[in-house]
């Protein structure tokens, strides 16, 4: 299998509607080629490519930042002597001055499949601002780790944020080239696009479905050590706006949940009982562990193990985002009172609770707080989501 930078590498053809032109790289530190090069560098040093700037997403393009709302200052590259601007910093949006110092921007970002992953949303912000001042844009595309599966409920009107690029569910089973298509087409952008496919890309095939096992893993930002996480983010992301743990500060970031005034077997128990069907394509393991920082740093957490990986593995079964949401609820079943919500300012979104934020609804927080509420009236909500999803998606697929 070869990605889209590797193809470009390889292919002069490819790189000739480039030649002549000021060429900028939007990148981070999962942008490597086959030999693991790193993108920036790689294009560096063509010929016949005149790199004059960079940029980086959330977490810089040397994945420098931690955690959320935590920014990436602008810098000169040391290397290249090129400016690197930051897409997480004083803006999210690139500025006129920005759009100013290239012709055609290449984007070569590893994204996780998750609507939350604000990479999207960084590629949505560029197509806008490429638009407005003429300028080209092309995705060298990467694979969806977590393939093609689609999940959740989709972002509500309203409800759009740096974590709600549009109205898809959290799953949305494309690749970031393929987004592109559907952010062009869903918000009517006039702007010269291309993507530099992928060669070889079998999202069905096993056992990666979406990964292939010989594909090295770069963390594509500083919590997402690898592929049995980006399987368990559409669901464990949610944990982001929950007061239980999501394990950062271990070395299994959000593949965990916990907190120490929890009882993790009786948790899994009631899950069980509930929906044991949402169980599903994996394992779920008690464990206990003390985060090193964030959420109850020093605090031992009984918690739960999600194990989306090895024999337990099944890629149509295992159903992330639904997995979660049963935690929630048997949480809340178990202790009616737990101060279960996180409220802070998420993603600089004021006003509106984390979690909220996260679903681009409150759908989900009114179905796990409401005490009549049912596993099968979420289904209703979310089923209807992730058809209309796959159907609107279609047109927009290029790996087939």
């Amino acid at each position: 299998m070869k990605n889209g930078i590797d193809r470009l590498i390889a292919d002069p053809e490819l790189r000739r509607p480039l030649i002549g032109r000021r060429v900028a790289l939007l990148a981070h530190p999962a942008s490597v080629t086959a030999d693991l090069t790193h993108s920036l560098d790689a294009l560096a040093a063509l010929p016949d490519i005149s790199l004059s700037s960079a940029f980086g997403p959330q977490h810089g393009l040397r994945g420098d930042k931690q955690d959320n709302m935590m920014e990436s200052p602008d810098f000169a590259d040391p290397v290249h002597g090129i400016p690197v601007f930051s897409l997480y910093g004083e803006v999210r949006r690139p500025t006129d001055a920005m759009m100013d110092s290239f012709d055609v921007i290449l984007i070569d970002l590893q994204d996780l499949g998750t609507r939350i992953y604000t990479f999207i949303t960084t590629l949505l912000y560029v197509l806008e601002a490429a638009a407005r001042h003429g300028k080209t844009v092309w995705v060298l595309d990467r694979p969806n780790p977590v393939g093609r599966p689609v999940e959740g409920l989709s972002l509500r009107p309203g409800w759009e944020s740096f974590v709600g690029a549009g109205p898809m569910p959290m799953r949305h089973g494309m690749t970031l080239g393929e987004l592109g298509h559907w952010f062009i087409a869903h918000y009517r952008l006039d702007v010269d696009y291309a993507v530099i496919t992928m060669e070889g890309w079998e999202p069905e095939s096993a056992p990666g479905f979406g990964w292939p096992e010989t594909r090295l893993w770069i963390n594509p930002s500083p919590n997402a050590p690898n592929l049995a996480m980006a399987r368990a983010y559409p669901g464990t992301v949610m944990l982001e706006g929950a007061t239980l743990s999501e394990g950062r500060g271990t070395t299994r970031p959000l593949e965990l949940f916990g907190a120490p005034d929890i009882d993790a077997r009786a948790v899994v128990a009631e899950m069980r009982a509930l929906a044991p069907d949402w169980l599903n394509g994996c394992a779920l393991r008690e464990c206990w562990f003390e985060p090193t920082f964030h959420k109850h740093v020093g605090s031992q957490c009984a918690g739960v193990h999600i194990h989306a990986e090895g024999s337990f593995y099944d890629h149509a079964a295992f159903r992330p985002w639904r997995l979660q949401a049963l935690a929630f609820k048997a949480i809340r079943r178990l202790y009616p009172d737990y101060d279960l919500w996180r409220d802070f300012p998420y993603e600089y979104e004021f006003g509106k609770l984390p979690i909220d934020v996260i679903n681009g609804s409150p759908l989900l927080r009114e179905w796990v707080d409401d005490g009549a509420g049912t596993p099968d009236d979420l289904d209703v909500l979310a089923i209807a989501d992730e058809q209309a999803w796959e159907k609107e998606r279609r047109d927009y697929l290029i790996y087939r």
